[in-house]
């Protein structure tokens, strides 16, 4: 793939998005970032574009020092939370592009590459070691036994305000790494961990990620024409699962929130008498 690496342009996580060739970045994954999961991202990624989902195409793959790197459109303008912190949108209107994108993926045929949530957390749990002790994770893979049903669609698995780049061909969902197949009440959960929980303790006004989540739940249930009181109750079936899933991704406790949603999935686990 021709193109060079060039200035860093924003990091997260598990990659660091470099300058690549004119309209193009490299996101390259950091240095012990699993390479079948960088590659996994880069199948998904072609699928989602492919099947005409908003998300940025996909040119190519490239390896630098030993880093696994996918080749990507560059997306120009500003993420969705920079606009919801500026005023540039109101917090309905954050939640309604949210629920747009959300439904996007949902309704896409799942691409066959796509792992499925019950083999993705039983290996997990067997490669964690006792990161999620024993009971949780038994607990976890009988529930998903329990509610996935066949026919499970794509799930992007990290929606949130900061993962929309407003272009002026309109928004675009980025970063695909922690897609799975699930019922699209598992990606409610994530949302809701994203902007219930993980904000609270990143914004300057806790008020705004409540009412963009507020907005985008009743939003996605008019589009999709569910009821929002049923949306509600699919999205706490399923969250334990991915506050588990979340814990996982996460390494492990990394604050007092994070040991309180375990005890949270762990009471929610509990076998009912």
């Amino acid at each position: 793939m021709r193109g060079s690496l060039g200035e860093k342009i924003n990091q997260g996580g598990t990659a660091d998005i470099h300058a690549w060739a004119p309209g193009r970045v490299v996101k390259l994954f950091k240095e012990g970032f699993p390479p079948r999961l960088a590659k996994q991202e880069a199948r998904i990624a072609r699928a989602v574009f492919a099947a005409g989902v908003p998300a940025p195409e996909v040119f190519g793959e490239v390896t630098i020092d030993g880093r696994f790197g996918i080749v990507l459109a560059r997306l120009d303008g500003p993420t969705l939370l920079q606009l919801t912190r500026s005023g540039g949108v109101t917090f309905a209107q954050a939640g309604a592009i949210l629920a747009s994108l959300s439904l996007s993926v949902h309704r896409m045929p799942p691409p066959p590459e796509a792992f499925f949530l019950r083999g993705w957390m039983d290996t997990s749990f067997r490669l964690a070691g006792d990161i999620v002790p024993k009971h949780i994770a038994s607990g976890v893979l009988a529930l998903i036994d329990r509610l996935q049903q066949p026919g499970d669609p794509l799930c992007h698995g990290d929606i949130h305000p900061n993962n929309v780049i407003m272009t002026a061909d309109g928004p675009r969902l980025i970063d695909w790494t922690f897609s799975i197949r699930a019922p699209a009440a598992f990606d409610h959960g994530h949302f809701h961990i994203n902007l219930t929980e993980l904000a609270l303790d990143i914004t300057d006004n806790p008020q705004r990620p409540l009412a963009v989540h507020a907005a985008a739940q009743s939003e996605y249930a008019r589009l999709s024409g569910q009821p929002e009181a049923a949306l509600r109750q699919a999205t706490e079936s399923w969250l334990p699962i991915a506050i588990v899933r979340y814990f996982l991704l996460m390494g492990g406790p990394t604050s007092e929130r994070w040991r309180r949603m375990m005890q949270r999935a762990e009471t929610a686990l509990r076998p009912q008498d």
